[in-house]
């Protein structure tokens, strides 16, 4: 076969296969699809004869093992909850650090809408479950359930709808849904953190402090920080009692943001190497000479130096993050065994309490803090979205999954309690999407505040 068919072959392969995967993976829609089957596949097995199998699984007891003596022996859903959706957190902790540098939350005038409309979406819906539940010393704790939005899930219908919605809207939705994962995560800090042994804390806080001095003196291998930050931060912290997924956040915040050469220098130094590549002497082989292996190796160092090791670390963590752990997250949290009267459970004041605070809860935080502001000229809307938008995009932040779920597992103990929330959260979560989608699909774009 000719060289010339050859490529033709893969060129084709690449158009029919490789291309549309690729393009899949890349869209929130596809992480989306894969929680929703995971959560649907742990309900059914829930309710099903495997039901005492499944929930057997997860408390399987593993640990480390040294000098005889057993150490960190915890459950199967302990390791993902404290240790997989570690790898979660530290995404959500590099994805704010990057809105805080140079995203919508970098300056006052862009972040002042998305960040009060997510303060008003977190109060609100704290306020109603405590009502509901203010009397009751065993429930009240489950107050920060019904504050957080699931952002793939959300970001998943609103790209869903495709240009029916502006860019605007879809990057404003992004921007509430980060200032609200920072919400929980300062909520689960400091309302969700079992007694703080202090030593370890205090190891945990040198390490912080050594990666952070390692970011002024510009070390910029990813490694380095890796290890330094799951054998020393991570360790320490769940060893102290204070959350391991606050020790994901922080340890993101110490990636260095920063590039080794500006944009302009990288071009020129590009251009200069492209040009030394096509001049190269080559041959008569597929294979390269060593002065273009050696040209391609300096393109390359230069493309690592213009890129941030915090950006490099969430491109690649997200798919995994995306694909993997908030998946097998959902599988492992997500089945409920229905037992008894359904209605009944969804009538408790636990489930009135995470359904209505999420779903009328968002809707009057994000919405009506929006509005006020807006009334009052204090903000501005985005370019392009109207009113009736930002009204719908409060129902999508009411889908309060991955996040509800996990502070679900952080706030109670009782079996009964959590099946109670868990079905507040999936009748929430159905309505306020299904809710968001028709009223954005409607696309009336004209109703802008006056």
């Amino acid at each position: 076969m000719k060289i010339s068919q050859v490529e033709k072959l893969k060129q084709k392969v690449q158009r029919k296969f490789l291309k549309p995967v690729a393009n899949f993976v890349s869209k929130s829609t596809a992480g989306s699809l894969f929680l929703l089957v995971a959560t649907l596949a742990a309900v059914f097995i829930a309710n099903s004869s495997y039901a005492d199998w499944y929930h057997h699984f997860w408390k399987q007891k593993f640990g480390f093992s040294f000098d005889g003596q057993l150490y960190l022996e915890k459950d199967l859903h302990h390791w993902i909850n404290d240790g997989l959706m570690a790898i979660f957190f530290f995404v959500v902790g590099l994805e704010l650090k990057r809105e805080i540098v140079a995203g919508e939350l970098s300056e006052v005038k862009k972040a002042a809408l998305p960040i009060f409309a997510a303060l008003g979406g977190m109060l609100v819906p704290a306020a109603i479950f405590l009502v509901f539940n203010h009397d009751n010393p065993q429930a009240v704790s489950g107050w920060g359930i019904p504050m957080a939005t699931d952002i793939a899930f959300a970001l998943g219908i609103i790209y869903f709808l495709g240009d029916r919605i502006p860019d605007s809207l879809k990057v404003f939705l992004a921007a509430l849904a980060i200032a609200d994962d920072l919400g929980a995560v300062l909520v689960i800090a400091f309302f969700y953190t079992s007694e703080i042994e202090l030593t370890n804390l205090g190891v945990g806080a040198l390490f912080l402090l050594v990666l952070l001095l390692a970011n002024r003196l510009g070390v910029r291998n990813t490694a380095f920080y890796g290890i330094i930050g799951v054998s020393g931060v991570w360790l320490s912290f769940l060893l102290s009692g204070v959350h391991a997924t606050i020790a994901a956040v922080l340890i993101a915040f110490t990636i260095p943001s920063r590039t080794k050469i500006e944009e302009t220098e990288f071009a020129v130094k590009m251009k200069e190497d492209l040009s030394d590549f096509e001049t190269a002497e080559g041959n008569e082989f597929p294979t390269l000479t060593s002065e273009q292996l050696h040209l391609l190796e300096r393109m390359n160092r230069n493309i690592d130096a213009a890129l941030t090791p915090s950006q490099k670390l969430e491109y690649k963590l997200h798919p995994i993050v995306a694909f993997l752990i908030l998946p097998i997250f959902a599988f492992a949290n997500a089945g409920v065994t229905v037992s008894g009267n359904i209605v009944e459970q969804l009538l408790s004041n636990v489930a009135l309490g995470v359904a209505l605070g999420l779903v009328l809860g968002k809707v009057i935080g994000v919405f009506l803090t929006s509005y006020l502001l807006l009334r009052l000229k204090w903000v501005q809307l985005p370019v392009g979205v109207s009113l009736y938008q930002l009204f719908g995009v409060s129902f999508l932040a009411a889908i309060g999954f991955t996040m509800s779920l996990f502070v679900t597992e952080l706030a109670f103990t009782d079996a009964q309690l959590i099946t109670e929330a868990k079905v507040g959260i999936f009748a929430a979560s159905l309505l306020g999407g299904s809710l968001g989608y028709l009223l954005l699909s409607k696309n009336k774009s004209n109703l802008i505040v006056e």
